[in-house]
C-alpha cells in the first residue's frame, strides 16, 4: 500500500513539472521542431526528477518501514521479554506456593505423627503401669500366700517347745495363781496393738472366740492414746511398728504410775538379743513368731489373773 502511494505522489510531482515547464514558454518564441525537443528535454527532465522523488520517497519508506520493523521487533522483544519474566515470576510463585504447601504439609505430617507417637508412648506407659499393679498385686498375694503358709508350719514347729517353756514356767511360779483370783474372760479387756490389718483381725477373731473384750490398736501411737483413755488388764503388742514401736510403748506405759502394772505380752522374733531387750522394757511374756494361739491364751489367763490379784 506505501508503494503505490509513492507512485501516485511520483505522478503528481511530474504533472506538476509539466504544467510549470509549459506555462514558461511564451508563444512563438521557439521554432516547432525547438519546441518540440524541449518539450521532450523537459519530460525526460521532469521523469528524472519524477524517479529520483519516487526514489527518495521509496527510500525515506523504506527507511521508515525498516524503523517500523525493528521498533517492532523490539516491541514483540520487550513484549516477549515481559511476557518472559511474568511466566517466570508466575513460574516461580507457584514454585514457592508449592514449596510452602508441601511445607505445611510436612509440619502438619510431622505434628501428627509426633501426636500418634506421644499417643502410643502414653499408652504404653499406662499399660505398663498397669501391668505393674497387676504383677505387684499378685507377688503381693504370692508374699501373703507364702507369709501364711510359713507362719502356719513354723506354729507347728513351735507349739511343743512353746509349750514346754510354758510347762517350766508354771513348775517354777513361786506362788500359784489361785482360782477364785483369776477374772472371767467377759471381764477381760484385751488391747491387740499391731500395724497389721490381718494380724489384728486374726488376734481379735481368737480373742473373742474365748469371750474376752477386744480392743484394737493401728500402731503404738494409737495405743497409748487407747490407754490414756481406758487400761486394758492385758495388752498384746508387737515389736516393729511405726512411730512408737513395741519397746518404747512398754517403756513409755511402765514410766507412768496409772499404767506401770498393765500386763504386757510382746510378739517378737526369737532371739534371745529381742527378748532381752523385751525383759529389761518391763515385757511380762513375750511370744516368739509364729506362735500357737494356745499359749497366748494361756499367758493371757495367767497374766489377768495377777491383774486381778493385786
Amino acid at each position: 500500500m506505501n508503494e503505490s502511494l509513492l507512485l501516485i505522489a511520483a505522478g503528481v510531482v511530474v504533472a506538476i513539472l509539466l504544467w510549470r515547464v509549459l506555462a514558461a514558454r511564451r508563444p512563438g518564441s521557439l521554432s516547432a521542431d525547438r519546441q518540440v525537443e524541449e518539450r521532450a528535454a523537459e519530460r525526460l527532465a521532469a521523469e528524472e526528477a519524477a524517479r529520483h522523488e519516487a526514489e527518495r520517497l521509496a527510500a525515506e519508506a523504506a527507511v521508515r518501514r525498516e524503523a517500523e520493523r525493528l521498533a517492532a521487533e523490539a516491541a514483540a522483544r520487550r513484549e516477549a521479554e515481559r511476557l518472559a519474566a511474568e511466566a517466570a515470576a508466575r513460574r516461580e510463585a507457584e514454585r514457592l506456593a508449592a514449596e510452602a504447601a508441601a511445607r505445611r504439609e510436612a509440619e502438619r505430617r510431622a505434628t501428627a505423627e509426633a501426636a500418634r507417637r506421644e499417643a502410643q508412648r502414653r499408652a504404653a506407659e499406662e499399660a505398663a503401669l498397669r501391668e505393674t499393679d497387676r504383677l505387684a498385686v499378685e507377688e503381693a498375694l504370692r508374699q501373703e500366700e507364702e507369709e501364711r503358709q510359713a507362719v502356719e508350719a513354723a506354729i507347728a514347729r513351735e507349739t511343743e517347745r512353746q509349750a514346754e517353756e510354758a510347762r517350766r514356767r508354771a513348775a517354777a511360779a513361786v506362788a500359784p495363781v489361785l482360782a477364785s483370783a483369776i477374772k472371767a474372760p467377759e471381764e477381760t479387756v484385751v488391747m491387740v496393738a499391731d500395724d497389721s490389718k490381718v494380724v489384728r483381725v486374726k488376734t481379735g477373731r481368737l480373742l473373742v472366740a474365748h469371750r474376752y473384750q477386744v480392743v484394737m490398736a493401728e500402731d503404738g501411737d494409737d495405743a497409748a492414746r487407747l490407754i490414756a483413755q481406758a487400761i486394758p488388764d492385758v495388752l498384746v503388742t508387737d515389736v516393729d511398728m511405726p512411730g512408737l514401736n513395741g519397746l518404747e510403748l512398754t517403756r513409755q506405759l511402765r514410766g507412768n504410775p496409772r499404767t506401770a502394772h498393765v500386763p504386757i505380752i510382746m510378739v517378737t522374733s526369737d532371739s534371745d538379743q529381742l527378748r532381752a531387750e523385751a525383759s529389761a522394757a518391763g515385757v511380762n511374756r513375750v511370744l516368739g513368731k509364729p506362735y500357737p494361739e494356745a499359749q497366748l491364751i494361756d499367758y493371757i489367763q495367767q497374766l489377768a489373773g495377777s491383774r486381778a490379784g493385786v
